[in-house]
């Protein structure tokens, strides 16, 4: 999605998908305009280029006598709510020192460094060096307070600690939000936003029946009944009444007439926002929160939780900078940290298979911070070495492939010798397994014009580009171009189309992999092919909680003040988590914690 920003205007909320790496090399010319040269310096305002993540960063800098004043991001293509905090954050610094060297900031390292490039870019246009820009005066002191004292302290950002955090203010107390990234969002942001309701209204729209019972058999069987089934049954019962909240009070657009059956449920139960991301969601908790005036401390990362004599948690000890913050509170702490998909010590530290060789889909802070705060006052783990992969992914950057949500509406999946080898709508973990086993370890979607608009592809225009511009997606008018292109075998892939399109045609079945419902077969132009590949998408283990999502012990007692929700916790999903379940399981446990806590 293309944006316009002006940066110097706005302050939006976000999130980062990239992992740190140098900025590519201006590719266009810098522009200048309103040039002025005397014995102190230049002024005027230039324009520079940098590459970001995903395309040009374009920005207007205006310089008098070798001081920047302003800057004016005027073309840029980052990720909506994955990168505009980091980069305001960037030129907030650059401005307060008149210069380039800047501290950390927490995400998107390609968008701020593809920033700082553009800055860097305008200055050459300018004639001006680094070395050139006049010093200023050292800030004064941070007269940031150390210490804080509030009913509840809720530590992470994401869908679990805002929806916590807004439950909790609404039932009367004084709440604070930490978050160790510039943006928030965590994981959320960088998801499809999609959960899966049972009895939903876009279920009684079309016609799907439905029910908590069936709901509940799919999950606990789709993470081999190694799961929790009280933690499943409080899931499923408080689904609907969770998805009404977010449509209701939170104000979550949902797409009315649009359902999807993830691999493991048994009837099309997941309802996806407007616009087919989690941006939806995290814009409107962002902006419920700040209504109810709670605020959000940015870039401050929690250390340590802080415990009485009795073993009560009564706060959090965070980090700012280099300052030390401690933050009491009255009632207690809710953890909604995330999971550890990003942290490859961690992953291997309980399960060695998911080493350095997989990417991730995660946003860089999923680290386990919260894990590992919890374990240090005595929380029990459970299923850490269950991490789960998503099947369909960016060979190139590792990032969850919303457009190979393709297989949801019919697309096949093939191999290099051109055979279909799993089912398409088979368990994330089974398809992933799946395509390792496969020449390459890749796999090879295929679909036709049919598919692309029962997709919805529209919403997923960008990523689409993307894929285009690395290779990884293409666009032919026949099945023998698409199978050339990637080097599939021509007369196997032919054939497997060709008795599918008859099994469609004449029971609406697959009759190879028993994919029912199927409503195209695979024949009108243009078809597509798209390489894909796993990565590791969500860490079913975590913190062992009851159904008042208190923390508990090994012993099996609460740890009285500790709450979690989310990803960071564990027992809800077994050893696989069903598609979709992530957004109910992150709702519905973050609107208990925060009741919980707030008592």
């Amino acid at each position: 999605m293309k944006r316009f920003l002006a940066m110097m205007l706005v302050v939006l909320m976000v999130v980062s998908l990239a992992g740190c790496a140098s900025a590519s090399t201006a590719t266009e010319e810098a522009k200048t305009t309103e040039l002025t040269t005397d014995a102190v310096g230049v002024s005027g305002i230039f324009e520079g280029t940098g590459q970001g993540k995903d395309g040009v960063i374009r920005v207007n800098l205006t310089l008098e006598k070798n001081v920047i004043t302003g800057i004016e991001i005027t073309e840029s293509h980052e990720t909506e709510g994955l990168s505009e905090a980091p980069m305001q954050e960037v030129i907030n610094q650059v401005l307060a020192k008149n210069n380039l060297t800047i501290d950390e900031v927490s995400g998107a390292s390609y968008s701020t460094n593809g920033l700082l490039e553009a800055i860097e870019s305008a200055l050459g246009a300018a004639g001006v060096t680094v070395a050139d820009l006049v010093a200023v005066a050292a800030a004064e002191e941070d007269q940031t307070p150390l210490e804080y004292r509030v009913d509840v302290v809720v530590v992470g950002a994401g869908g679990a600690g805002m929806t916590a955090a807004i439950t909790a203010k609404e039932a009367g107390t004084d709440v604070v939000v930490l978050e160790k990234m510039s943006f928030v969002g965590g994981n959320t942001l960088v998801s499809g936003g999609e959960l899966n309701v049972p009895g939903s209204w876009v279920q009684e729209n079309k016609g799907v029946e439905d029910s908590v019972e069936q709901y509940t058999a799919d999950t606990l069987k789709g993470g081999d009944n190694q799961a929790n089934p009280e933690l499943v049954a409080v899931l499923a019962e408080n689904a609907l009444a969770g998805a009404e909240w977010l449509r209701d009070e939170i104000k979550v657009n949902y797409q009315s007439d649009y359902l999807m059956q993830f691999g493991g449920h048994s009837v099309p139960r997941a309802i996806f926002p407007e616009g087919g991301s989690g941006y939806e969601m995290i814009s409107k908790l962002k902006v419920k929160a700040d209504e109810l005036g709670i605020p959000f401390h940015m870039n401050t990362r929690a250390t340590r939780l802080l415990t009485d004599e009795s073993g009560r948690v009564i706060g959090v000890e965070a980090t700012k900078g280099d300052q030390t913050l401690t933050f009491l509170a009255e009632n207690g702490v809710v953890l909604a940290t995330g999971g550890f998909g990003s942290n490859v010590e961690m992953r291997m530290a309980y399960n060695a298979e998911y080493d350095e060789r997989y990417n991730t889909t995660d946003q860089e802070g999923t680290t386990g911070d919260g894990i590992a705060m919890a374990e240090a006052v005595g929380a029990d783990l459970v299923d850490m070495e269950f991490i789960q992969t998503y099947p369909a992914c960016s060979t190139t950057t590792g990032i969850l492939s919303y457009v190979a949500d393709t297989r949801f509406d019919g697309a096949l999946l093939f191999n290099k010798e051109g055979d279909r080898f799993v089912g398409e709508l088979d368990r994330r973990d089974v398809i992933s397994k799946g395509i390792l086993a496969q020449t390459d370890s890749v796999g090879y979607l295929v679909w036709d014009n049919q598919v692309t608009e029962a997709s919805h592809m529209e919403n997923f225009q960008k990523e689409y580009d993307e894929l285009v511009k690395n290779g990884e997606l293409y666009k032919a008018d026949s099945v023998e171009e698409l199978a050339n292109h990637f080097g599939l075998n021509l007369s196997v892939m032919q054939a497997v189309l060709d008795q599918y399109n008859e099994d469609i045609k004449t029971s609406g079945e697959d009759s190879v992999w028993n994919r029912r419902g199927l409503k195209f077969a695979i024949e009108e132009a243009p078809f597509y092919i798209q390489k894909v590949a796993p990565s590791v998408h969500h860490t079913m283990g975590g913190i062992v909680i009851n159904t008042q999502a208190q923390v508990m012990t090994a012993e099996g007692q609460a740890v009285e003040g500790l709450y979690a929700a989310g990803e960071v916790t564990g027992g809800i999903h077994g050893k696989n988590r069903l598609g979709g379940n992530a957004i109910t399981d992150l709702t519905v446990f973050g609107r208990i914690a925060g009741q919980e806590v707030a008592r």
